[in-house]
């Protein structure tokens, strides 16, 4: 009896590259792929192991030599391909740096206003993407990342004071993981609630950015004296500015504040937004026009290689 095997998904990511133009206004970079001959967004699979957002900062440096920072996530396109199904995940990033050279994928590139690029562009998926990229009701750029410290283990089985129960080999593995990917957002702050496996699950992420772990008690849980409103305030104001502050908290404030903020789960209003062990909400804007993307976690993608 022979089996069929399952369709693969290709996975692919890419990013609209911005930079603000001398109108007040913003461009986006374009490329020509000799290849296909036609203009789109830089993109390009992942390699194995690769999140989608590594991936996407990765390949627009490699095809346009362009540094930057990532940002909101934008849309996610699918079509079919010969192998299989493919997924392309896009964010929007902001150039930083860099410069452009011919390559074998890229023979040319264009910074264009949006609008110019989308008339460029040959596939309309590139044109959702910037679309997108020129909505004014949400920002394109995050001030604050909560997250959820890794895994703990079982406080039942931790015989001394909750506060000093550390990451488990898992959580460890968690907080590698997030100092390899928290990066690509442009971090300039990273703090933590009280407890030590909040603390150990961003260290290594302080570590590689040459910053310490600063101390925000009120991002604690109630009995390690927290408080969801103090929390709250605290958001409202790192959601203001200036710079990207990382924040690792516990599983009973980070839904309640994210609830106060208007966010929801699964976008269903009273569902309270989900927050396991080692994930990540990225955050901009604020109440009423926010954007908060979630990342279940910050490992290899399940369709990469």
């Amino acid at each position: 009896m022979s089996s069929r095997a399952e369709p693969r998904t290709v996975a692919a990511a890419g990013g609209a590259v911005w930079r603000p133009s001398g109108d007040g206004g913003i461009e986006t970079a374009v490329v020509h792929r000799p290849r296909y001959d036609d203009w789109s967004l830089p993109k390009g699979k992942l390699d194995p192991g690769e999140h989608g957002v590594t991936a996407a900062v990765r390949e627009v440096r490699e095809e346009t030599g362009l540094v930057a920072v990532a940002g909101r996530r934008s849309t996610t396109s699918r079509y079919q391909v010969p192998e299989g199904g493919k997924r392309v995940d896009y964010w929007l990033m902001r150039a930083t740096g860099g410069a452009f050279a011919p390559n074998d994928e890229v023979d040319e590139l264009r910074w264009l206003p949006p609008a110019d690029a989308a008339a460029l562009c040959t596939h309309d998926a590139d044109r959702a993407v910037l679309a997108d990229l020129v909505r004014t009701d949400v920002p394109r750029e995050p001030a604050l990342v909560l997250v959820r410290h890794g895994k703990a283990g079982s406080s039942d089985a931790w015989e001394g004071p909750d506060e000093e129960r550390p990451l488990t080999r898992a959580g460890r593995e968690q907080a590698g993981q997030l100092a390899q990917v928290l990066p690509l957002f442009g971090p300039t702050r990273v703090a933590s609630a009280t407890p030590l496996r909040c603390r150990q699950t961003v260290a290594p992420l302080a570590e590689r950015l040459g910053l310490d772990v600063e101390e925000l008690v009120e991002f604690g849980e109630p009995e390690f004296g927290g408080d969801p409103q103090r929390a709250l305030e605290t958001a409202q104001r790192l959601l203001e500015g200036p710079g990207v502050t990382v924040v690792c908290s516990q599983g009973g404030t980070i839904p309640a504040v994210l609830a106060a903020l208007g966010v929801h789960g699964h976008g269903v209003p009273g569902l309270h937004p989900p927050a396991a062990k080692g994930s990540v909400w990225v955050l901009g804007g604020r109440p009423g026009g926010l954007s908060a993307d979630y990342y279940r976690d910050l490992g290899p993608d399940p369709d990469a290689p």
